[in-house]
């Protein structure tokens, strides 16, 4: 959760569990009829004394000992704001301020805060806390207030910016795997002209966003809830983060939920290439489910069906489609619009429609499901996510290929993906032209230290396949992982019980599973 800019700028770590993607797709599913039972892992949170205040750093007090002015903001929810230094090596020096929200515990049996985090990176988690009804289950929202916070760069909280608008829509309309010079030219222009955008227009905030930094931002933030321990359910990259934070304070981990988790050791070319094995196999998942189904329009047999998308999504790439108003179907806005519903299997039927049309000549409805993953809408685009995915992502790892080298991995991407592997190929040039320099020093990360963290996989996860929480279960010294096998992106309130009860029992009653229980 790496474009043309937007496509082999994104592409590079096609996540996203958040908002029109996570938030969107959990919707579907409805928690409210769900039973609960009385946790008995019951404590107070807001514990006072300098176990909870107590800085790692001197410099950091005042920030380790701000309360949070909660204040009613509509909807059943609080909001507030959360004051951060904009480079932890200076304290003293500028401060961002980082936006939170908040959803009550349900009822009188409250355990706490749980901080959740929807991924992207880019992704508001005010939106994820927003959504809290639709992305848990009763039991947790019974027992826990949902504490959302939009990371540094994102949402409400000093959001980088690159593009203007109608900039950003050419950017996620280019072509993701150019064929000629003339469109590996324009690849290489367009990176140069995002990277430069962002520095112009965010300054020193782009060096500034990294995941460390967002770890130690929610440090700070469990402090100001008032806990000596951090209680936290990540998504998707949300998986990154809380490792990160698993690392940098291992002694602070209470209950962690890692869900759709990322390799955090695999290099840039590692993870592209798991990532395009994952796509590939969910479309295939997909397609066979609509042969199964009969009357396919797809084909009669999935690789039928898998040559029809691919041709599709050719024929696009020469002439766009019709879309919405004088919007164009390109093939850009076609990955997107074909990947988006592989999140979840509940999509599937939208896809069905949209390829349908598409095959007709009409464009909206993959566009429509295009929109949906960039958070756009008719008036432009929602939030920043597309932009701060890539700055975070380049900041964090800035390793790219060379254009001129891209043609040399086409066969090990087209091996594990013939429908998406020379998008993914061209992704690798994703952070070509990007100048920042983190302020952090790259970790390796083991948790030594950490109580058990639960680490959360989908066998057939588009975005972040079943090998990603294998490994990252592996490298967490306190590692417990948990499978479900199914369709779609992360497992938590996905239709799978199993996951479900195991998740909450931990969370709940801080019941460990069996590390490798399968669902």
């Amino acid at each position: 959760m790496k474009k043309i800019v937007a496509i082999v700028a994104v592409v590079a770590l096609l996540l996203g569990s958040a908002v029109g993607v996570g938030v969107g797709l959990k919707a579907l599913w409805d928690s409210s009829s769900l039973g609960g039972s009385s946790p008995e892992r019951l404590e107070d949170d807001e514990t006072s004394g300098d176990d909870v205040t107590s800085p790692p750093e001197a410099g950091l007090a005042p920030f380790y000992s701000q309360l949070i002015a909660w204040q009613d903001c509509g909807g059943g929810f609080d909001c507030g704001w959360l004051k951060v230094p904009l480079d932890y090596a200076d304290p003293e020096g500028e401060q961002i301020e980082l936006r939170l929200l908040k959803r009550d515990a349900a009822t009188g049996e409250r355990i706490g805060s749980l901080v959740v985090n929807p991924g992207g990176p880019g992704a508001p988690g005010t939106e994820y806390a927003a959504a809290a009804q639709n992305v848990f289950r009763k039991p947790i929202l019974d027992h826990f207030d949902i504490v959302g916070f939009d990371p540094r760069g994102t949402g409400a909280s000093s959001p980088i910016d690159c593009l203007s608008d109608a900039d950003l829509d050419a950017y996620v309309a280019a072509d993701p795997a150019p064929d000629t010079p003339a469109g590996v030219k324009q690849l290489q222009e367009s990176n140069r002209a995002f990277f430069a955008g962002c520095r112009e227009k965010s300054g020193a905030l782009v060096d500034h966003v990294s995941t460390v930094e967002v770890a130690r931002d929610m440090d700070v933030l469990r402090a100001a809830l008032g806990q000596s321990s951090l209680d936290y359910f990540g998504a998707s990259y949300g998986t990154a983060l809380g490792a990160t934070y698993a690392e940098l304070f291992p002694e602070r981990v209470g209950h962690f939920v890692l869900d759709g988790a990322v390799d955090v050791s695999a290099d840039t070319l590692e993870k592209s290439l798991v990532q395009a094995g994952g796509f590939e196999t969910a479309l295939r998942a997909y397609v066979k489910n609509c042969v199964d189904s009969g009357d396919c329009r797809l084909g009669d047999s999935v690789d039928e069906g898998m040559a029809t998308i691919s041709d599709l999504i050719e024929r696009i790439s020469r002439k766009p489609l019709p879309g919405q108003g004088d919007r164009k179907l390109t093939a850009g806005l076609a990955f997107y619009g074909v990947v988006m519903p592989l999140y979840n299997r509940a999509y599937w039927p939208m896809l069905d429609l949209a390829l349908a049309k598409a095959l007709d000549g009409d464009g909206s409805g993959l566009l429509e499901t295009a929109d949906l993953y960039t958070s756009r809408d008719a008036d432009g685009y929602r939030d920043n996510s597309l932009e701060a995915i890539v700055a975070i992502n380049c900041l964090d790892d800035p390793e790219f290929v060379p254009a001129s080298e891209v043609p040399a991995r086409f066969a090990e991407f087209e091996k594990v993906s013939p429908t998406f592997g020379k998008v993914f190929a061209w992704g690798l040039t994703g952070c070509a032209g990007f100048d920042g320099k983190a302020a952090a020093e790259e970790l390796v990360i083991d948790g030594k230290g950490a109580a058990p963290i639960l680490v959360v996989g989908t066998t057939r996860d588009p975005a972040t396949p079943m090998v990603w929480a294998e490994e990252l279960a592996d490298q967490l010294d306190s590692g417990v992982l948990v499978r479900r096998d199914g369709d779609g992106h992360t497992a938590y309130n996905a239709g799978n019980n199993c996951v479900d009860e195991v998740i909450e029992d931990y969370l709940l009653n801080g019941k460990v599973p069996e590390d490798g229980v399968s669902c």
